[in-house]
């Protein structure tokens, strides 16, 4: 009659690459919140630190668009990104008194597919973040 209890079929977004995969999630204004998983694409790679964790230059899908900035993996990262991959930036803490986007405290978390499912979000191919790390339980 009305339909209400019918489930409804998630529309699903396929992207020919990744750069017109990015143009999509700026466009859609993603808002910085701590544990938020943020697509990012990935520019340069920068270098590995002293304790083992991989820089790199990524352009992160901000709320007024892109927002460049360094950023890298944990040091016991199971594999790294590329230049040129979508990848999600997760947010850990938000620094009140950095300016943007310095005040955005995080790490590249994981590699993203070209494929958005709406109501879920991006499609995860290959995870960044080391198994020992504990996920954050918030009320």
């Amino acid at each position: 009659m009305f339909n209400w209890f019918r489930k409804k079929e998630k529309q699903t977004l396929e992207f020919p690459d990744n750069g017109s995969a990015f143009a999509h999630a700026c466009a859609c204004g993603y808002t910085p919140l701590i544990d938020a998983l943020i697509p990012a694409l990935v520019e340069e790679e920068g270098g590995i630190g002293r304790d083992g964790e991989r820089t790199f230059l990524i352009r992160l899908a901000g709320p007024h668009g892109e927002m460049r900035f360094w950023s890298c993996t944990l040091k016991e990262a199971p594999a790294h990104p590329r230049t040129g991959e979508l990848v999600g930036f997760r947010i850990v803490t938000i620094a009140d008194d950095l300016p943007e986007p310095a005040n955005l405290i995080g790490f590249i978390a994981c590699r993203l597919d070209r494929v958005f499912v709406e109501g879920k979000g991006w499609v995860v191919t290959q995870s960044y973040t080391p198994r020992n790390i504990k996920r954050a339980i918030r009320f």
